[in-house]
């Protein structure tokens, strides 16, 4: 079909004159509106969260013995029947269903009446050895470059943001804090008939200007013994759980959902079947930044997907604690076996007190993100990951994670203030000329 000359677009003179596409101007003000944003997280007996434990206390296992491990470890958990399966190659015997046993008895199910139990589940193993192709990239000796290359393809993100004082987006940080608190309430606090499966949602209400004012509402799914009424279960969650995590931000018109179907007895595995890595956004920041796809439970800190993804997050909260934004995500992207990132981006979102490319330049300078330096800065070959497979992985201060420190905040001003590409913050002009 002929477009008619009136609607050709001719690049030299629509660059020139932007009046040619857009001939009528429109004078707006910038409009702004508060906004709600909501995130959830599940607790440490949630059925996917179980798998995640399980893998992660696999991994542990294995270097706790075999720093060397390389480790990818799924696992599968559904009525009566736990599957552990993947690709591990270490020095150690690892045993498995011990590591399983004792993770879901810790977790809580240790009676028969659950419907799943430490005891009674069968645990069933099908683990091979780390493909030879893959371990050439990883292991140093092996690569071409005598370098530790990256385990797998792939893009990560990290994020921080000025909300909380961990640096952590405030829907999230309470979302954790609520089901980490169901869970210690149900292990110390007599409130016994409460069990080990729940989920928790919070939505908070934001300002014009994207401060976190309140809180609009909060769902609580917790599973309870079968003789306890729904309105005490309502009045124990808000008196124990709610008010202690959220009562600065609660008001009047905040809103209350609690086992909103009004039973919630099966639970665990026989109410759902549990997979590993199926809580991505659980683990990160809830929604609130771009996610890269890859699962952190039951991987070795070869695999970028989780080292990296904890390098992103050391970098942007770096970058928030000096001060050089109010929120930043930074992005890190890899070829499988090559060391060095094919990619590192930083977005503050128009927050920033300098501009994102010279951002990127500094972080280039002051952070190493190859492999083995991510591995040797954050001390990832610790055993230390069946505890952060529950109630997050980021924003973690209070298990001293290495990820978690802001210790190049100084670095980062010193390359900034040396740097003659140091440019003020861009202003974002909502006009249309």
């Amino acid at each position: 079909m002929k477009v008619p000359s009136e609607r050709r677009y001719r690049s030299a003179e629509t660059l020139s004159h932007p009046e040619i596409l857009f001939p009528t101007t429109y004078n707006l003000p910038p409009t702004h509106m508060s906004y709600f944003f909501t995130s959830e997280s599940v607790t440490e007996g949630h059925p996917d969260k179980l798998c995640d434990q399980i893998s992660d206390a696999v991994l542990d296992y294995a270097l706790s013995k075999d720093p060397k491990s390389h480790v990818a470890c799924e696992c599968l958990a559904t009525t009566g029947l736990v599957v552990i399966a993947g690709e591990i190659s270490t020095s150690t015997y690892i045993p498995m269903a011990q590591v399983a046993r004792s993770v879901i008895k810790e977790i809580g199910y240790n009676d028969g009446i659950y419907g799943f139990d430490h005891k009674a589940c069968a645990v069933t193993v099908c683990v091979g050895e780390q493909s030879s192709d893959i371990d050439q990239g990883v292991t140093a000796e092996k690569t071409a470059t005598k370098e530790q290359g990256a385990g797998d393809q792939g893009l990560m993100f990290g994020f921080a943001c000025d909300e909380t004082p961990e640096l952590m987006p405030l829907p999230i940080s309470l979302a954790h804090k609520l089901t980490k608190k169901l869970a210690d309430v149900r292990k110390k606090n007599g409130l016994n008939y409460l069990r080990p499966d729940g989920k928790s949602q919070v939505t908070i209400q934001y300002s014009d200007d994207g401060v976190p004012e309140r809180v609009e509402c909060v769902v609580i799914s917790t599973q309870h013994r079968e003789d306890v009424s729904h309105d005490q279960i309502c009045k124990d969650i808000k008196e124990h759980i709610i008010q202690p995590v959220c009562g600065d931000y609660l008001d009047a018109k905040t809103k209350f959902h609690i086992n909103p179907t009004g039973r919630f007895v099966i639970g665990g595995p026989p109410g759902d079947c549990g997979l590993t890595g199926r809580k991505i956004i659980v683990d990160t920041y809830g929604g609130y930044s771009r996610h890269g796809g890859g699962a952190f439970s039951g991987k070795d800190p070869s695999k970028v997907d989780r080292s990296a993804a904890y390098a992103a997050r050391w970098v942007a909260k770096n970058i928030v604690k000096a001060g050089l934004a109010k929120k930043c995500e930074v992005q890190i992207a890899y070829a499988i076996g090559v060391a060095a990132p094919v990619s590192v981006n930083v977005n503050t979102f128009g927050t920033g007190t300098v501009s994102d490319r010279d951002l990127e330049q500094a972080v280039n300078k002051i952070f190493d993100l190859r492999p083995a330096a991510i591995i040797k800065d954050l001390d990832l070959l610790k055993p230390q990951y069946r505890q952060l497979a529950a109630y997050g992985h980021m924003g973690r201060e209070d298990l001293g994670v290495k990820w978690e420190e802001t210790n190049r905040t100084a670095e980062l001003l010193k390359a900034l203030e040396s740097s003659a590409k140091v440019t003020p913050r861009k202003k974002l002009v909502a006009a249309v000329a």
